[in-house]
């Protein structure tokens, strides 16, 4: 068996596809800890542009969508997110004409399935992101998704304060959406960011926090409720649970 290391960026992916494509019996995978099966051999796969670009027109050809659909599944935050678009991607090009119809076949499941996942998490943070102004007048919003979705969620954020500089932190992924309320950058951060406070946000919060003990009613614990509505691993950033 041969295993394709790659980067874990889609250039990275692409390339590692144009030599695993024919081999049937691989695993292509970004994942930093990898346990090798007994006789594998590893690849470390460069970068490199003109193979990334050849399949990728490639893709294009089949399914002027697919592209997309591929992006989307590599931005999961699991281990197999490189098998499930290279299945996708053996069935488009051995077809020749799009799949993503096809739903009975275990590639298109699987890459619907983890599209969606990738998707409705995207969805919700556009909900549940929470700001807080900073001493500088940045507002600051602090993340931390189980899948890549910063680039997804800043179009909206940036039409919804079009003259509001903020900053979105993935905190798991070390990176940053910084946006000065003309133009937007994602770059990379240190593993500990500081960030002071506007004495005014240190207010808003204490009094958020009070108000949401004085709704609660102590004698009727509703946390089960509560995890239905906004599942806990959401909780780390809200000022009401800490």
């Amino acid at each position: 068996m041969n295993v394709y290391c790659t980067d874990g960026t889609e250039d990275g992916f692409y390339t590692a596809a144009f030599s695993a494509y024919g081999d049937r019996d691989c695993v292509v995978t970004s994942a930093k800890r990898l346990q090798l099966p007994l006789g594998a051999e590893l690849f470390e796969t460069r970068t490199d542009p003109e193979k990334s670009g050849r399949v990728r027109k490639k893709v294009r050809a089949c399914d002027a969508r697919a592209e997309n659909d591929i992006s989307l599944v590599l931005r999961r935050g699991c281990d197999g997110r490189e098998m499930t678009a290279l299945g996708y991607l053996r069935l488009l090009v051995k077809t020749g004409a799009p799949v993503r119809d096809m739903l009975a076949h275990p590639a298109v499941i699987e890459m619907w399935d983890e599209r969606g996942k990738v998707t409705y998490e995207a969805h919700r943070f556009t909900g549940f992101l929470r700001f807080s102004e900073g001493a500088n007048g940045v507002f600051y919003a602090p993340f931390e998704p189980d899948n890549d979705v910063l680039e997804l969620i800043l179009p909206h954020f940036i039409k919804r304060f079009a003259a509001q500089a903020f900053v979105i932190h993935d905190t798991a992924r070390r990176k940053a959406g910084l946006y000065n309320g003309k133009e937007c950058i994602v770059a990379r951060t240190d593993e500990q960011v500081s960030v002071t406070l506007s004495e005014q946000e240190e207010y808003f919060c204490a009094l958020w926090r009070e108000y949401y003990r004085a709704v609660n009613i102590a004698q009727r614990p509703h946390e089960r409720q509560m995890r239905g509505y906004m599942p806990a691993r959401y909780w780390k950033f809200m000022p009401e649970k800490h």
